[in-house]
C-alpha cells in the first residue's frame, strides 16, 4: 500500500467514502459524530492499493493537559483490505506525518476493541474510559520517551 497525503477535494471526498463505509454503515456510527467539522482542520492521508484507495486517516492538534499534542484519528480500512498490515501502515505515517511537523506526544482516542493493538506500536491507556460515537474507547498516548531525546 503506498500512503499518500490528501491534497484536494477528490482525495478528501475517497477519505470519506471510506470512513462512510466503515464507521457509518459497517460500524453504525451517527453520520453527525462522524462528520464532527474537523476535516477541514485536519491533516489526511490516503491508502492506495493499485490506484484505489483502500485506507484513511487524519490528524490534527488539540490540547492535552498543558501541551497541544497530536490526535490521531479516524483510522480505516476497507474490509477487503484488512488483515494485510494496512492499519500498522497508517499508523506509522501519520506518527511520522506529525512528527515532523513538530510533535512528539500523540494521542488516540481508540476503541476498546483496538486497545491491544495500539499498546504494540507502543501506545499506553491514560486510564480514561468512555462512549463516543456509541462505542466504547480508552484513552491512549505514545510520548517520546527521555532516553529518545
Amino acid at each position: 500500500m503506498t500512503i499518500l497525503p490528501v491534497r484536494n477535494e477528490d482525495g478528501l471526498q475517497a477519505a470519506r467514502d471510506i470512513r462512510r463505509q466503515v464507521f457509518v454503515e459497517e460500524q453504525g456510527c451517527d453520520p453527525d459524530d462522524e462528520w464532527d467539522g474537523h476535516d477541514e482542520t485536519s491533516r489526511h492521508v490516503l491508502g492506495m492499493v493499485d490506484d484505489t484507495p483502500v485506507a484513511t486517516a487524519r490528524w490534527r492538534t488539540v490540547p492535552h493537559g498543558d501541551e497541544i499534542v497530536a490526535k490521531l484519528e479516524r483510522f480505516a480500512v476497507l474490509p477487503g483490505h484488512r488483515g494485510e498490515g494496512h492499519g500498522t501502515q497508517l499508523v506509522e505515517a501519520v506518527l511520522d506525518d506529525a512528527r515532523r511537523a513538530g510533535f512528539d506526544t500523540f494521542l488516540i482516542h481508540s476503541q476498546v476493541r483496538l486497545e491491544g493493538w495500539y499498546a504494540q506500536l507502543g501506545f499506553e491507556p491514560t486510564g480514561r474510559r468512555f462512549e463516543e460515537a456509541g462505542l466504547p474507547h480508552v484513552e491512549m498516548l505514545l510520548q517520546k520517551r527521555a532516553a529518545e531525546q
